[in-house]
């Protein structure tokens, strides 16, 4: 279902996949828009991500930042598009009352969406998709301090956030924490995608 919602920079533009009735209500957010071709809510392996939610009873809310497609707005380097998480993560809330609140993205997603959700009190659980751990100006001080349950899905030959460094900085993180990596699989996870949504599947399928 196509939806449209208020962000700090205007109206913001999503689709929302799911159960009525979820166990879970997920926000998830895309890749960099202004790298790799131009990350959107459309991208392959956020599909996928979203798809393997739907599976396992989840509502699942991916939307464009401002700037991107029909949203209002232009790229904030990071900053405004935490708040369009923030009021993504409203809207959820809203239409899902009562039902528990995870936040996720893929890539530069991964870290807004980690860093946010890491301090909303409403958000019981992250998801991180290739997060890039030491990309200049990315800085993870919320997820780094985070008690909150986390979940991984990292490619074996990602050539942008390399393997290593999503050890490194997972051997950091707080427990709870969980990582499934992909065989042999790069940043975009091409040819790989439908693996991300299995692998939430897999992490995530038996999560109360």
């Amino acid at each position: 279902m196509h939806v449209d919602f208020a962000g700090p920079a205007g109206r913001l533009e999503g689709l929302i996949e799911g159960p009525k009735h979820p166990r879970a209500a997920v926000v998830f957010a895309h890749p960099h828009p202004l790298l790799g071709g131009g990350g959107t809510m459309h991208t392959k392996a956020v599909y996928q991500a979203s798809k393997g939610l739907n599976r396992i009873g989840c509502a699942v809310l991916r939307f464009n930042f401002r700037g991107v497609g029909r949203s209002a707005g232009e790229f904030d380097n990071g900053m405004g598009e935490r708040g369009d998480f923030t009021a993504a993560l409203d809207f959820m809330a809203a239409k899902f009352e009562g039902v528990p609140l995870w936040a996720g993205g893929f890539s530069f997603g991964s870290w807004i969406a980690l860093e946010t959700g890491s301090v909303d009190p409403r958000v019981s659980l992250l998801i991180g998709i290739a997060p890039p751990w030491t990309k200049e100006d990315y800085v993870w001080p919320n997820t780094l301090a985070c008690e909150k349950p986390k979940f991984f899905v990292q490619g074996e030959s990602d050539e942008l956030c390399a393997i290593q460094d999503m050890w490194a900085y997972y051997a950091q993180l707080k427990e709870p924490k969980e990582l499934v990596v992909i065989d042999a699989a790069n940043h975009l996870f091409e040819g790989q995608t439908p693996e991300v949504g299995e692998a939430l599947e897999e992490l995530l399928g038996d999560y109360e």
